[in-house]
C-alpha cells in the first residue's frame, strides 16, 4: 500500500515541472501602458520601417489651401 504523502509530493513535483516548462516555452510579450514589451523572440522579429514624413503635420491641407488661394487669384 502506498503512502498518501508520497503521492501528493509526486503530483506536486509533476505539476511544478509542467508549469515551469509552459512558462519557458511560451513568450512573455505583454502590453503595459500602451507599450508592447518584447517576447523572447524579439531578436528574430521583422524590422518595421516608417519613412520620415513632412515636418509639418498638416502639409496636405496647407498645400490644398495654397492651391485654392492661387486659383482664386486667377
Amino acid at each position: 500500500m502506498k503512502a498518501i504523502g508520497s503521492t501528493n509530493s509526486a503530483f506536486a513535483l509533476v505539476a511544478t515541472l509542467l508549469l515551469a516548462s509552459v512558462c519557458v516555452s511560451t513568450g512573455c510579450q505583454t502590453h503595459v501602458a500602451g507599450q508592447t514589451l518584447p517576447s523572447p523572440y524579439y531578436l528574430h522579429d521583422d524590422i518595421q520601417y516608417f519613412p520620415k514624413g513632412p515636418q509639418m503635420k498638416l502639409q496636405r491641407e496647407a498645400d490644398a489651401l495654397k492651391a485654392y488661394k492661387e486659383g482664386q487669384n486667377k
